[in-house]
């Protein structure tokens, strides 16, 4: 009886010292990040500015100067290829103006990554919040590159491939990508000229998903009678006049304007189809690295993967859609529904890094349009 009492007292009081001790490391591990915190906030409003180089989003940064109203936010806006070529064009010019860069994950990568024009981003993150991957989609950090360091995708907005002419298609006859490869649909599809870099994402699902892949590119491209395109305006307008009755390439924020101003076109909701839709790669965060501003672009790196600041993301981040975070620890209530994920469905998320490279895809896709364009000579 005495025995079995002092190994439970034994017990206890391991308990309690394992307890103390961790509760011990908790406190000193949160006036640590606190110190670092504060350290690198006083250097930012030392340094006082922070260079964004950003594809969109101008009132999220405006979120940002409220919240830090002691830096300075210079901002260089742009699509994302125009945004990437000019971080590249300066720094060849001996000039290291970007602090930080939010493009498109698919020119962040294929431009400055492959650059050597970043620095890994995941060593400035202090906030404990950000130290914690299950708060992001999946239950890790969303990076594109194999080191998991320098591009980070914040964005999980779904994506249609397919839009399509309302008075010419009834949405219902689509169960599956195949579908659009019916002879009937021979000579009435538009699309993106495939070598455009802005059809990467999608030429990217495509390729990679396993029940596409290599094989239905080759009958989309090769024998469908596709028409191209350069120009996503003139394809809408095409479109919207039934001169064809399916688009690739169209981008899908203008056709939902079009729709809303009564013009008769769509967007094929491809989730519901049984290969699954795709998660498209828009928005992604790097620093630069010779980062003029390091300190500042450390405070607003930390802010904008915050939750305060990828809400502020989500409500702000468009002028006419509300996108789709990859932090699932936030509300979603002001998302658009073209954005949301509905729960029960499947999504192919190309943003795995062995997916990254988009030489082959090209390659591929060019082959199989030359290789048709010989066979009609």
């Amino acid at each position: 009886m005495h025995s079995a009492k002092a190994k439970m007292i034994t017990i206890v009081i391991f308990l309690s010292g394992l307890i103390s001790q961790i509760m011990m490391e908790a406190a000193i591990g949160q006036t640590d990040w606190k110190k670092e915190w504060e350290k690198t906030l006083a250097a930012a409003r030392a340094e006082g500015q922070v260079n964004v180089y950003a594809s969109t989003y101008e009132r999220v940064l405006e979120a940002f100067k409220t919240e830090y109203p002691e830096i300075k936010v210079t901002s260089v806006g742009g699509r994302s290829s125009d945004v990437a070529a000019r971080v590249v064009a300066e720094r060849r010019a001996g000039k290291f103006l970007a602090d930080v860069v939010a493009v498109g994950s698919n020119t962040a990568f294929n431009v400055l990554y492959r650059a050597k024009a970043l620095d890994p981003i995941k060593p400035t993150f202090i906030l404990p919040e950000l130290l914690d991957p299950s708060k992001w989609l999946g239950g890790e950090y969303p990076f594109v590159d194999s080191e998991r360091q320098y591009v980070f995708v914040y964005l999980s907005n779904p994506s249609s491939v397919f839009d399509y002419n309302s008075k010419l298609i009834n949405p219902s006859e689509f169960k599956s990508y195949w579908d659009v490869l019916n002879p009937k649909w021979q000579g009435k599809i538009i699309s993106l000229t495939p070598t455009s870099t802005t059809m990467g994402s999608t030429l990217q699902f495509l390729y990679y998903h396993p029940e596409l892949g290599q094989e239905y590119l080759k009958k989309f491209f090769g024998s469908m009678e596709v028409t191209f395109s350069a120009d996503p305006r003139q394809m809408l307008d095409w479109l919207a006049q039934g001169n064809y009755s399916i688009c690739l390439g169209c981008r899908n924020n203008e056709i939902a304007r079009a729709k809303k101003q009564g013009l008769p076109v769509g967007t094929l909701d491809t989730s519901a189809w049984k290969e699954g839709g795709r998660i498209s790669l828009s928005g992604s965060l790097s620093l630069a690295n010779k980062a003029p501003h390091a300190n500042a672009a450390k405070i607003f790196i930390n802010w904008y993967l915050s939750r305060k600041g990828q809400i502020a993301v989500q409500k702000e981040g468009t002028s006419d859609e509300a996108v789709n975070s990859r932090r699932i620890d936030i509300p979603k209530d002001d998302v658009d529904p073209a954005n949301r994920l509905i729960e029960g469905r499947r999504y192919f998320d190309v943003s795995r890094p062995e997916w990254q490279d988009l030489t082959p895809v090209f390659d591929f896709v060019k082959k199989v349009v030359e290789t048709k364009e010989q066979k009609t000579k």
